[in-house]
């Protein structure tokens, strides 16, 4: 099998040494050529190529940043996306059940790949419009998109990204702690959320102050402790949404508990939709931050979502 192995060099857990030993697990199967990222946007560029190329699979050692970027090269077409862990949390690479261990998650992707073994999954589809990062173009995401206080938070992150190699769960406790206190404007509604298609389960408030639409679940992890926010939703169902109308302390501490156990509950200031096709999320006022698959990308106006059903093909684990 021909690979594309896309490695994003300023990960926090890419070393050359890493880099060398993952290339080399692939390639004791596989026909695999190295290609690293240099700018923003540069793996979805590669894995475009890639796929007019005729390659059978990208593989990416990243973070979910910039394996994000990569499932925007091939989605839609027959070219296997191949996870591999080089970033600080890597929650889509768990969530399929990769070994944390870039090395040794290269050797499963690799016997995998020899056996033939993919899957075709649904994914998620936002589309942002006005503010600085509106563009019209519509971007795919395997994990979530926030909207509000943990964009402010990946942001804060992002700004101090040399940090991450060695102190990541105090760097996001951190970057979380300010953003609510001090970084984001918690104390008024920001956006108005509408679900054109989608089941609300409770909690129906239309107005937020803090919105996560989900592809897949869990949302992120503290260290090896998984957040699952809507737990109905995975790689094969349609969305997820939670919308909070109230960020005190006291409903953000409420949630983020159940968000460690079962998943979060809807009630008088949370909304959980599920099955969610089609759903708008607007700001109210000026344009509010967000980010996709833990990517900041600014702020903006509109973002209107979409589930795409059975569009990305994806190494298959064996359970």
């Amino acid at each position: 099998m021909e690979v594309l192995l896309v490695v994003n060099d300023t990960a926090s857990s890419v070393t050359p040494s890493r880099r060398e030993r993952v290339a080399a697990r692939l390639a004791e199967r596989h026909d695999v050529r190295v290609a690293s990222t240099t700018h923003r946007g540069h793996a979805t560029e590669l894995a475009r190529a890639a796929v007019e190329a005729g390659v059978d699979c990208v593989a990416v050692l990243s973070g979910d940043g910039t394996l994000n970027e990569a499932a925007n090269g091939i989605v839609g077409s027959d070219c296997i996306l191949a996870p591999l862990p080089g970033g600080s949390t890597n929650v889509f690479s768990r969530s399929i059940g990769l070994p944390h261990d870039p090395v040794r998650a290269a050797e499963r992707v690799s016997l995998t790949l020899a056996r033939g073994r993919s899957e075709r999954i649904s994914v998620g589809e936002v589309t942002a419009s006005g503010g600085t990062a509106g563009d019209g173009a519509g971007r795919v995401f395997l994990c979530h998109v926030g909207i509000g206080w943990d964009a402010v938070l990946v942001a804060n992150v992002e700004r101090r990204g040399h940090l991450k190699r060695h102190a990541t769960v105090p760097l996001y406790a951190w970057a979380g702690a300010w953003a609510f206190f001090r970084g984001y404007d918690r104390h008024r509604p920001q956006v108005r959320v509408h679900v054109e298609d989608g089941t609300v389960t409770g909690g129906c408030v239309p107005d937020g102050r803090f919105v996560l639409v989900m592809a897949s679940d869990p949302y992120t992890y503290a260290g090896g402790v998984p957040f699952h926010v809507v737990p109905s939703v995975d790689r094969h169902s349609a969305l997820g949404l939670v919308a909070l109308s109230s960020l005190s302390l006291p409903v953000f501490l409420r949630t983020a508990a159940q968000a460690l156990g079962r998943g979060v509950r809807p009630g008088p200031h949370v909304r959980v939709d599920t099955d969610v096709r089609d759903a708008t999320v607007a700001a109210i006022g000026a344009p509010v931050p967000y980010q996709v698959d833990g990517d900041h990308l600014g702020a903006v106006e509109v973002l209107r979502f979409r589930h795409l059903a059975d569009a990305l093909t994806v190494v298959a684990l064996p359970s």
